[in-house]
């Protein structure tokens, strides 16, 4: 029987929703199931949270990850800042210097071998920037603090897992990135993911960059000069890639089973699709009903996934955020953790 992976939580700016939508998540029985998770922040803060909530775990500080066996509570590993009371909603350098610690401290028990992945709760980049910190996010620390130069985002809500060429760039600039080296780097980052969640052989497709896949040169040259190049690049490797293929089909054939993901040649032809398939807003209302899907950074030598989601200031304190990417975050890490060699 496979021992049940220790995974760390870091959990966010502690003013915004990442301590609630971890102690809810903790709440999950099927995540015990499948690791042994560990928050990683402040004890008063997860009280307080845990107070609010009502919740029936117990809040237990620890100096290290529990054993696989303990029974389910709220480990928290204490960064020593206590931010008591805390101030739900409100930007602040205290919260960012928080966070940034929180972050830090669970990239070293992967780094340590103490946990085998780290889950991001959300963070707020003017805050970690009052504090500080010389990154505009977290897979910039991720890389940092690894000496990682090659990555690629990836969003994943249930089969549609979407990775990206390029990400937080001007569209202008992120034709100009669409090379072939990036492109096979971004197919090869994909196919290593894949199997860590256990797909042996992947089927990949690779989004055209221009409409129609650039229909033969009509609509632009960049298919024919460095995707199809790099798509044969993959191919001799060995892998199972298709393309590119027209962009406005390639993610309802992936949603329909046809791939096991899609290479996005940039941020927002992937993070739609990914965002029309999870996200939903309740018409009743005009409120978010549901928020699914997970952030995952590729190329690093540790695990790290993430909530699909921000701060979400206004509901902090409230008892009101919805869990769910979060659950689905440590249950992929939890997988990844469990088919990782090495």
């Amino acid at each position: 029987m496979r021992s049940k992976p220790n995974i760390a939580i870091s959990v966010g700016d502690p003013a915004g929703i990442g301590p609630e939508i971890t102690v809810k998540a903790l709440s999950d029985p099927e995540i015990w199931e499948m690791c042994t998770p560990v928050a990683v922040g402040s004890v008063s803060v997860m009280r307080t949270i845990s107070e609010i909530l009502a919740s029936s775990l117990p809040v237990k500080e620890v100096t290290a990850p529990p054993p696989g066996e303990a029974e389910p509570a709220v480990y928290v590993i204490d960064c020593g800042l206590p931010l008591s009371p805390v101030e739900f909603g409100k930007v602040s350098k205290e919260a960012g210097e928080a966070s940034y610690a929180y972050i830090n401290r669970a990239i070293d028990l992967a780094l340590s071998g103490q946990v085998k992945a780290v889950v991001t709760g959300p963070i707020h980049k003017e805050a970690i920037n009052a504090a500080g910190c010389p990154h505009p996010g977290h897979t910039e620390i991720f890389a940092s603090r690894t000496g990682t130069k090659r990555y690629a985002m990836m969003l994943v809500h249930g089969n549609l897992r979407v990775s990206h060429v390029s990400t937080h760039v001007s569209l202008r600039r992120a034709c100009d990135l669409c090379k072939r080296e990036r492109v096979l780097e971004t197919i090869t980052l994909t196919a290593s993911a894949l199997t860590d969640m256990g797909i042996p052989e992947p089927r990949i497709a690779v989004a055209g960059l221009n409409p129609h896949a650039g229909e033969g040169g009509l609509f632009g040259d960049e298919e024919i000069k460095e995707i199809i190049p790099a798509i044969e690049d993959a191919r001799a490797k060995g892998l199972k890639v298709e393309g590119p293929v027209p962009p406005d089909t390639v993610f309802v054939k992936a949603r329909g089973g046809q791939y096991d993901a899609v290479v996005a040649m940039y941020h927002d032809q992937g993070h739609i699709a990914i965002k029309v398939a999870g996200f939903e807003i309740d018409p009743a209302t005009g409120k978010w009903a549901s928020v699914k899907g997970v952030n995952m950074t590729l190329g690093l030598p540790i695990i790290r996934t993430s909530v699909d989601h921000g701060t979400a200031f206004g509901k902090a304190g409230k008892g009101t955020a919805n869990a769910e990417s979060m659950v689905e975050a440590i249950k992929i890490a939890a997988v990844m953790a469990g088919n990782r060699k090495g």
